[in-house]
């Protein structure tokens, strides 16, 4: 089985968003090994300022977004009517398709707040379906511990480790993914399958790992060569999130909130936010 390697790192920086945000960003809307994935945000304080505006009231068309908080509640509404809070180790999931309109806010738990949004693209034949949402609480995402430090949790899709097949609780992305949470003691290790048709990337929001002699450190994203499996070594206490899929091969025109496919569409979808004909009645 051939193990994937490191292709390329990539550094995250500090930027800000919503009301005032502040945030640490990896974005690849013209990068097609981030494919199907479009941008990772990391919110981590335990400063209310540096949150506490949240994300008032704003459109999306054309992607999905998954937000997975580590520490600290979640608050969504959107127009749909739907209303939800994370807990500790939950996640939301929403596909915007041809609209959505929705607010988020972040809130503390026992003095931290930590956690991310992923940005997942939607393919040209989903970009105009309706907008979906759900959210799935800590006790619903699937998790493996092989002992009292190395915990693998599954978001999104499935992964075989060892011969088990561990299958998420979220498994209709637009394009097939698989998003896990690795958290890890110095010194652990973890292997796994993983679908040779996917890109894959790892995420290390915590510690050092080692991938076939390189190492990641907090804040990095690595982004893996293709094969069939996985290979991790934690070099201190580490937490990483490993973000696959099926690469969507098609132009990525972004503006804002919104991303599609041509400069015309998005041009036709200014026109319908502002025209107020975004969202579904």
């Amino acid at each position: 089985m051939a193990i994937r390697r490191i292709k390329q790192i990539l550094q995250s920086h500090p930027s800000s968003d919503g009301d005032g945000v502040k945030i640490q960003r990896i974005h690849g809307f013209d990068n097609g090994l981030f494919s199907p994935f479009l941008m990772l945000d990391e919110l981590k304080s335990d400063t209310p300022d540096d949150y506490i505006g949240g994300f008032p009231s704003h459109p999306h068309r054309g992607i999905e977004t998954l937000t997975y908080m580590l520490n600290g509640h979640f608050q969504h509404k959107d127009h749909m009517g739907n209303t939800g809070e994370l807990r500790d180790g939950g996640a939301q999931w929403m596909s915007a398709g041809r609209g959505v309109i929705h607010s988020e806010m972040p809130v503390m738990s026992d003095g931290k707040l930590h956690g991310f949004q992923l940005w997942i693209n939607l393919p040209a034949a989903k970009k105009m379906l309706p907008a979906q949402y759900h959210d799935f609480q800590p006790e619903e995402i699937t998790e493996k511990a092989f002992n009292t430090k190395n915990l693998i949790r599954i978001i999104a899709g499935d992964l075989t480790i060892k011969g088990e097949t561990l299958t998420g609780p979220l498994q209709k992305t637009g394009v097939p993914t698989t998003i896990a949470d690795w958290q890890a003691g110095s010194g652990e290790t973890f292997g796994s399958c993983l679908n040779p048709d996917f890109q894959a990337m790892l995420y290390v929001y915590k510690g050092e790992i080692e991938v076939e002699g390189t190492t990641v450190i907090a804040g990095q994203m690595a982004i893996l060569d293709q094969g069939e499996g996985l290979a991790l070594s934690a070099l201190k206490d580490s937490g990483v999130l490993l973000l696959s899929g099926i690469p969507i091969d098609e132009p990525v025109v972004h503006y804002g909130p919104f991303v599609m496919n041509t400069m015309d569409e998005i041009n036709q979808t200014i026109q319908d936010y502002q025209n107020g004909t975004l969202i579904d009645d």
